[in-house]
C-alpha cells in the first residue's frame, strides 16, 4: 500500500516516528520511504518541526520544595524501619518472659502502626503531588498547543541532485514562512539566498530574502502560497535581488509545495 494515498495513516506514522515510538523494522522501512518520496519526506519534517518546536517551548522547572520534603520523609521512614528490624534480630534476654515478652509484641505493634501512618501521609502527599503536577503541565501542553502554529503547506527543497536542502513552511494563521536548513550549504558572505515563488504563467515572486540562521521566519500572505504549485532558492548579491526584477542567480534548490491534509 501506498501510504502516501493514506493521509490518514501518513500522519500516524510521521507522529510516531518524530515521537520515536515507531521502532525496529516499521521505522527503517518508513524512513526507507521518506528517502524514496518527497511528499511523505516532507510530512516527516513537519512532524519533527512540530516536535521540536514544543521541546523550544517548554520552560525549565525546578523542583518544588514538597517534592524534597517527599525525599526527606521516605529517608526517614526508611532508617525507622531499618532500625525495627535491627532491633527485632537482638537476642531475647533469658528472663524476658511472661509480661515483658507480651509489652515487646505491644511495643513492636505500636511501632509499625506508627510506620504505617508515616508512610500513609507520604504516599498521599506523592500521590496529590503528582496530580497537581499533571493538571498543571496539561494545562500547559493546551496553552502551547492554542498558540502553535497551524502547517497547512510545506515544500521540500532540493538541490539538482535530489539531496533535501531547506524545508519550507507556511502558518496561515500567522502568515508566517518558516524555512529551515535541513542540508549543509552555506553561502558566502558576499552572497545572500533569496526564496521566490513560482505562480503558473507568471514570472517569478520573490518572498524574501533568507539570513543566515538555521531557521529563518519571513511575512507572507496565504495567496502568495496558495497560488504557486512550486518555489525556488537563488543565490544572490547581498540583500537579494535589485527590487522590481526576478532572480539574477543560479537556481540552488527547488521543489514542489504540497498541502497538508487538514
Amino acid at each position: 500500500m501506498n501510504i502516501a494515498h493514506n493521509p490518514a495513516l501518513l500522519e500516524q506514522l510521521a507522529a510516531s516516528h518524530a515521537l520515536g515510538t515507531l521502532r525496529g523494522g516499521a521505522r527503517r522501512r518508513f524512513e526507507e520511504l521518506a528517502r524514496q518520496d518527497p511528499s511523505i519526506r516532507a510530512v516527516a519534517l513537519v512532524w519533527q518541526g512540530r516536535m521540536g518546536s514544543l521541546v523550544e517551548l517548554q520552560p525549565a522547572s525546578v523542583p518544588s520544595p514538597a517534592v524534597w520534603k517527599r525525599i526527606d520523609n521516605l529517608i526517614k521512614a526508611e532508617r525507622e524501619a531499618a532500625a525495627m528490624r535491627a532491633a527485632r534480630q537482638v537476642p531475647a534476654k533469658p528472663l524476658a518472659r511472661g509480661f515483658w515478652v507480651s509489652l515487646g509484641l505491644w511495643r513492636g505493634a505500636t511501632a509499625a502502626a506508627a510506620l504505617a501512618a508515616v508512610l500513609a501521609v507520604v504516599v498521599g502527599a506523592d500521590l496529590n503531588e503528582q496530580l497537581r503536577g499533571q493538571r498543571g503541565q496539561v494545562a500547559q501542553l493546551s496553552a502551547r498547543l492554542a498558540t502553535a502554529p497551524e502547517i497547512r503547506y510545506v515544500a521540500v527543497l532540493a538541490d539538482d541532485k535530489a539531496n533535501p536542502s531547506m524545508l519550507v513552511t507556511f502558518d496561515p494563521k500567522n502568515n508566517r514562512l518558516v524555512l529551515k536548513r535541513v542540508g549543509q550549504y552555506q553561502e558566502q558572505a558576499d552572497r545572500s539566498l533569496e526564496l521566490w515563488a513560482l505562480p503558473p504563467g507568471r514570472s517569478p515572486q520573490s518572498l524574501g530574502v533568507l539570513g543566515r540562521e538555521p531557521v529563518v521566519r519571513l511575512a507572507s500572505t496565504g495567496n502568495a502560497v496558495r497560488d504557486t504549485p512550486a518555489m525556488a532558492i537563488t543565490l544572490e548579491p547581498v540583500g537579494g535581488a535589485p527590487a522590481g526584477g526576478g532572480p539574477t542567480g543560479p537556481v540552488l534548490f527547488s521543489g514542489a509545495v504540497i498541502e497538508t491534509p487538514r
